[in-house]
């Protein structure tokens, strides 16, 4: 089921690196010293790893979250091997993770059973009669992970009552997934949408279309998608967080949007019944009721059937592989397919995501790791109180209402507390691949319903595994979370130099605590509820602040002719801009009971920068570079350097920066917020 759950995490995409050596933590031959710093720091700071590290065929992005993910894949994969390569018995986790894994392995069997997996559930919807029946039945394979419905049905804690869950209706169906690539003129989102068309063109071939007929299918569904995607929310506006809640009662539900069957639709969904519910974004679900009236059935059933075969094509055959891959390397760039075994160890990583990450933890995360990022922890908690202290614009009310959201954030680290049973999912070897992931859809769906629905929300809970490389804030209940495989070099290491560590896991840490206070988390207070916190003139000088801000990154070009979306990026570009003052003012204060030295050339400060502007590291495709800047809410990695330091003023004093230095922001004209 789709989860509306607001998760503002450090990255989307796998980016950035810096090398570790001995004492000061930072290897030379990564600068590029004949670029001056005030011009171009990114490649002053890392043009020689640039340089060393061009992309290879299988990625379309490489960088410090691409290596730790693919040492990682190598990691989970030894777990896992001690369960597939020796017998276990049925019905035990080693049994799950060890069939699951061979059953994706199993090239040989998949490419025997071709499309026949999938014959069964296309049956099922070549069989519906009428409309209402496909409501029923494109419901029912929602529920076992198919997709098939134009909207996506969730369940998440309620933005102004944060204790209780609470179930959302909002937009999908986009097999593109944002409407820009359907509603623009942008030859590049032409070219991508051209792709899809052929992607779908070849999917219904491979099911036994000919190529006229498959042909006419595909353009059925464009057209059913660029309806929807007419009617979507861009990216922009799904950063609303008034525009996108939209609470009622489950009787005003069925008056406002008549034209789909809710109470046969939820009850085949697998809900219980319902008091309240929010229907995140309007527009799209009314569009999608004019669908369901006025497409013919036949139209609607070859939808449903092209989102069952997409959604299947990496559990079938080499062949349905081939086409997904070759969608992707439009979207992205990239030469080269992963290999099996790494599609395989990232399908039993997702699927038995927290059974794999208490083997990881055990095996790959001391203690005191945990200890020590909880010292920094509290450290950066510290800073970002004294900043708030200093800030010229807030008001002392507001200051003390922030500060008490600050110390009221839950902390997780590492892993959870209490780890996930998986005795109620059973993995059948006698079954296909695609009939067992089904049934580990069917059975996370019905855990999620059975724990959230009509429940309080447990705050213990994690958003992301202990083996995911990235953290993430959660404003519904004030956490910050860093996952334990995000915790080692070279975002954190216990034995590297401290000015280091606060430049990379420390501006990681205070991204995350500063999206408690970006242009969305503002709007959440400690309890994780949308409430108004700020005098009216504090509310008005922040948004000055942030609009700064906003207006700076629409105006960097990441490539020739494109710019960042300032408004799409902003909470992001606020967490890093954030990120690095609190961590910088966490780094002035440890130094002055653990001084620090100037150590190769560099002071602590300048490593500080390093640091952060090596994270970010990357060599990336021209296409993932588009693609980022169409569907993320993050800023490309250069400009997570390039773009935010001039707004920092202590990266001036650390590198000397004047007034005729490219990158040179006056004072004045600094998003200076927290």
């Amino acid at each position: 089921m789709k989860r509306k759950i607001l998760l503002l995490g450090l990255a989307m995409a796998f980016t950035g690196a810096f090398a570790q050596t001995p004492v000061s933590g930072i290897d030379p031959s990564n600068l590029d010293t004949s670029v001056r710093p005030g011009d171009d720091f990114y490649h002053y700071a890392a043009g020689g790893w640039l340089k060393s590290h061009p992309l290879d065929a299988e990625h379309s992005e490489n960088g410090a979250f691409v290596d730790l993910y693919e040492l990682n894949q190598k990691r989970i994969q030894d777990l896992i091997l001690q369960y597939a390569n020796s017998p276990q018995q049925k019905g035990s986790l080693g049994q799950k993770i060890g069939s699951l894994y061979k059953l994706m392995m199993d090239s040989v069997r998949l490419n025997r059973e071709g499309w026949a997996p999938l014959k069964p559930t296309l049956d099922r919807i070549a069989a519906i009669k009428t409309p209402r029946e496909y409501q029923i039945v494109t419901a029912a394979l929602d529920r076992n992970g198919e997709n098939t419905m134009m909207y996506g049905i969730g369940i998440d804690a309620d933005q102004r009552n944060s204790a209780w869950n609470l179930v959302n209706i909002g937009q999908g169906g986009l097999g593109l997934g944002t409407r820009d690539y359907y509603t623009s003129d942008n030859p590049d989102n032409k070219k991508v949408l051209e792709a899809y068309k052929t992607y779908l063109t070849k999917l219904f071939m491979l099911v036994g279309n000919d190529e006229a007929t498959a042909k006419s299918k595909m353009q059925k569904v464009i057209d059913i998608e660029t309806q929807i995607a007419k009617a979507s929310y861009d990216e922009v506006k799904l950063r609303d967080i008034d525009a996108n809640y939209h609470k009622m009662t489950y009787t005003d539900l069925v008056d406002q949007f008549p034209g789909i069957d809710w109470g046969n639709v939820l009850l085949a969904s697998g809900l219980p019944a319902i008091d309240t519910i929010d229907v995140a974004e309007p527009e799209p679900i009314h569009e999608v009721e004019k669908i369901l009236a006025n497409t013919p059935l036949d139209d609607l059933k070859t939808y449903a059937e092209a989102k069952v075969i997409s959604g299947a094509t990496g559990r079938l055959s080499d062949d349905f592989r081939k086409v997904e891959f070759e969608l992707d390397a439009a979207l992205s760039g990239v030469k080269q397919d992963r290999p099996r075994w790494k599609r395989a160890v990232s399908l039993v990583s997702g699927s038995l995501g927290e059974a794999i990450g208490k083997l990881y933890v055990e095996k790959y995360f001391p203690e005191s790791s945990k200890k020590k990022m909880l010292d920094l922890v509290h450290n950066l908690q510290t800073a970002l109180a004294q900043r708030i202290d200093q800030a010229t614009w807030m008001s002392q009310a507001t200051k003390a209402q922030a500060k008490d959201k600050l110390q009221n954030f839950i902390i997780k680290i590492g892993y959870p507390d209490k780890w996930k049973d998986y005795s109620g999912l059973q993995v059948d070897d006698s079954l296909s691949l695609y009939e067992n992931m089904k049934r580990i859809s069917r059975w996370a769906v019905d855990k999620v319903i059975a724990e959230k629905v009509n429940k309080k929300v447990d705050k213990m809970e994690w958003g992301m595994t202990p083996q995911t490389i990235n953290a993430y804030y959660n404003p519904s209940t004030n956490e910050i979370c860093f996952p334990a495989a995000i915790l080692q070099p070279p975002f954190f290491d216990p034995n590297a130099d401290d000015a280091v560590n606060y430049g990379a896991i420390g501006g990681v840490i205070g991204h995350e605590m500063s999206h408690g206070f970006d242009d969305q988390g503002a709007q959440f207070d400690k309890y994780g509820n949308q409430h108004d916190w700020w005098t009216a003139q504090d509310k008005k000088n922040f948004d000055a602040r942030t609009n700064v801000l906003a207006d700076y990154f629409s105006n960097f070009e990441v490539l020739p002719g494109v710019k960042i979306n300032g408004k799409q990026t902003l909470g992001e570009n606020i967490g890093d801009n954030g990120g690095l003052n609190i961590a910088f003012t966490a780094l002035q204060n440890d130094m002055k009971s653990h001084a620090l030295t100037t150590v190769n050339g560099f002071t602590p400060e300048q490593r500080f920068f390093l640091a952060w502007a090596r994270v970010w590291a990357s060599n990336a495709t021209p296409e993932v570079v588009k693609y980022l800047c169409t569907v993320d809410v993050h800023s490309p990695n250069m400009a997570r350097v390039n773009a935010a330091l001039p707004q920092i003023d202590a990266w001036y004093k650390a590198f000397n920066v004047k007034k005729g230095d490219k990158m040179f922001v006056p004072k004045n004209k600094r998003a200076h917020i927290w």
